[in-house]
């Protein structure tokens, strides 16, 4: 009887779960990203069938992490499955958007057992590879930790207060108001001569007769 194992991975735990031909559940666990999880894992799979000659292949949807070189380290094929691509797969078993650990490692198994062919397994690099691959990404893990640890701080807009914004000054509309001068308008709206000043003095110039130069 062929088996096929999918694995829902996580940061610190990982779903396994174990289908025959038929697509029928013949086991399952939840192990810990660790030494101790491994070996749960070889266990299991040895204790339904997995041999040197006869592997039993496995599906997940990530190509780094510990579990995922010792997986390749034992000689198994190690599939490596788009996110989008078992997100579509999954809706053929579900059309319910919560999401499920368990369900998603059995959907990882039947993509092996439906459509294994269509899938490619992960090739197996030399020790110089493998070590670019390391760096490259604990680059790529360094520059995501560096962007966020960048939003996480606070802008100083948000903590400057706000100040209230002035409306620049339409030119055209100033224009408009004041109006074009003439060539005898004052410049000054103030009192230019002594009757301006005084109103009064100036009713008295005009009521006084003017007089005659005697020669």
């Amino acid at each position: 009887m062929k088996i096929f194992c999918g694995i829902d991975w996580a940061s610190d735990h990982h779903d396994i779960a174990l289908i025959d031909t038929e697509g029928t559940l013949v086991a399952r666990a939840r192990i810990s990203d660790d030494a101790t999880g491994l070996q749960q894992l070889l266990d299991l799979l040895a204790e339904h069938g997995d041999t040197p000659e006869t592997r039993i292949p496995a599906a997940i949807e990530t190509t780094r992490g510990l579990l995922v070189a010792c997986l390749r380290a034992t000689g198994r094929p190690v599939y490596a499955i788009n996110p989008m691509a078992a997100s579509r797969y999954r809706e053929r078993h579900t059309i319910a958007r919560k999401k499920s650990d368990h369900l998603d490692a059995m959907v990882l198994a039947n993509i092996l057992r439906t459509d294994a062919a269509v899938h490619r397994t992960m090739p197996a690099d030399t020790e110089l590879a493998q070590a670019i691959a390391v760096l490259a990404r604990a680059q790529q893990d360094a520059v995501w930790d560096r962007t966020q640890a960048a939003n996480k701080l606070v802008p100083p807009a948000r903590i400057l207060p706000r100040l209230p914004r002035r409306r620049p000054a339409n030119p055209r509309r100033t224009l408009l108001t004041r109006g074009p001068r003439t060539a005898g308008s004052r410049t000054h709206p103030g009192p230019s001569s002594p009757t301006d000043q005084n109103p009064a003095a100036g009713r008295a110039e005009e009521g006084r007769t003017p007089t005659r130069n005697r020669g």
